[in-house]
């Protein structure tokens, strides 16, 4: 499926890898916005604070002045986009946005939406 995917949703799921890589946390997350800008974040575990990969993306979109998303993509173990990361992506980009879910290889598991 990754060769049917857009340059640009493959570079979402590259970064998404990097920054689980990088961080060594569960899941790697990355977003685009309406303008084509890309935000990058990996999961955040404090004591006082619990987001999932995606959910901090999003959040790092919203504060940078994102109005939309084009896109989303996450990178983890699990074999589904989780419902509360599916409805930040919704907030912020609608319900047909796509969220793409990838493996820590990098291919594809699926595709949804974030309706």
């Amino acid at each position: 499926m990754t060769e049917t995917l857009d340059p640009e949703d493959r570079k979402l799921i590259t970064l998404a890898r990097s920054a689980r890589a990088r961080n060594a946390v569960p899941e790697g997350a990355a977003v685009r916005d309406e303008t084509g800008r890309t935000y990058v974040a990996g999961t955040v575990a404090l004591d006082s604070l619990a987001l999932s990969a995606l959910q901090t993306a999003v959040a790092m979109a919203v504060a940078s002045g994102a109005k939309s998303l084009e896109a989303a993509a996450v990178v983890s173990g699990a074999g589904s986009a989780a419902a509360a990361d599916r409805a930040a992506v919704r907030d912020l980009g609608g319900p047909a946005t796509p969220v793409l879910l990838a493996a820590p290889d990098g291919s594809v598991v699926a595709v949804v939406t974030a309706g």
